[in-house]
């Protein structure tokens, strides 16, 4: 794995950890931090990248853009147009949906890997961070079949200690209905921002996908970070398996060789229609492995975020 070197030591950036390893490094606020801080590290190093915390107050230069405001020292750098912006400018406001529902708690490996809600929260925490560092506000929304948890939108230093605690006390619980939270937050949003879904789309379709295309229909950008866990991409090398549903407590009992091929094949589609309804929608959508380290989903970010200008 990728060492970065420092002058006097040499440790493994934590943003390229698997989240196995990183759940054993402390709390939320420590994980967040270190994983922040190593992959800001990692942009350093790669320039062409484009993002850390001194592009707080720049922006990609855009045709008409005053020449006098195009930061040469950046350019210099990057080998890329950058251009000063005014506070005003620079302020998002980006709320934090993190599903909490029974399944969001399972895990294919409790001994060795992390639940899909331990990833997303953690996720979540460590992009409260690099928002909050832009200067941005950030607010959260935790959610079953209503909302349970709610942070206000607001920046600052403090925030970020608010939005990690309120993350930290999370638990899985009670069934999914995404449509009413993100509806509710649509809502409460007056200013257009970024909406960040945190869930593994064990939810209602067709009820999800109206919600988030109303949120994108009123200017809101969206970006969905689809958790799955890797028990649910393939099935265990096992002669049998039961299939256990934590939300109703179903159980089926099956012969994993009569359905193994079909199963891959129906997850690869299952994981391709939510693409297909997304992106013709202009809302970002990312499926996320919560065995694989949290750089990746980072990057999903910065991607969206440019997009942003």
């Amino acid at each position: 794995m990728p060492d970065i070197k420092t002058p006097h030591s040499t440790r493994t950036r934590a943003d390229l950890l698997d989240p196995a390893s990183l759940s054993q490094l402390g709390g939320i606020e420590l994980v967040a931090r270190e994983v922040v801080e190593g992959f800001l590290m990692g942009l350093h190093r790669s320039p062409h990248r484009g993002f850390s915390a001194e592009y707080a107050e720049l922006r990609a230069y855009q045709a008409g853009d005053d020449l006098r405001y195009i930061d040469w020292r950046m350019f210099g750098r990057s080998d890329r147009y950058y251009v000063k912006q005014f506070e005003e400018e620079t302020s998002l406001r980006a709320y934090l949906l993190v599903d909490i529902s029974e399944s969001m708690g399972w895990s294919s490996n409790p001994n060795v890997q992390v639940s899909k809600l331990w990833y997303a929260k953690h996720l979540a925490a460590s992009l409260a961070l690099i928002l909050l560092r832009q200067g941005d506000a950030v607010g959260m929304a935790a959610f079953h079949d209503q909302v349970a948890n709610r942070v206000r939108v607001r920046g600052g230093r403090r925030q970020f200690h608010e939005v990690a605690r309120h993350l930290q006390d999370l638990d899985a619980k009670g069934g999914t209905s995404a449509e009413g939270a993100l509806r509710e937050m649509a809502l409460r949003l007056h200013r257009r921002g970024l909406v960040i879904l945190f869930s593994d789309l064990l939810v209602s379709r067709e009820e999800t996908l109206n919600a988030l295309k109303y949120l994108r229909h009123h200017g809101h950008e969206v970006l969905v970070f689809h958790l799955i866990d890797p028990g649910e991409r393939e099935l265990p090398a096992a002669s049998e398996a039961r299939f256990y549903d934590p939300e109703t407590d179903n159980e089926l009992l099956v012969s994993v060789a009569d359905i193994r091929s079909e199963y891959r094949e129906a997850v690869k589609e299952a994981l391709q229609e939510w693409r297909s309804d997304l992106l013709p929608h202009g809302i970002g959508y990312e499926v996320t492995d919560t065995d694989l380290p949290m750089s990746l989903a980072l990057r999903t970010y910065l991607r969206k975020r440019e997009r942003l200008g």
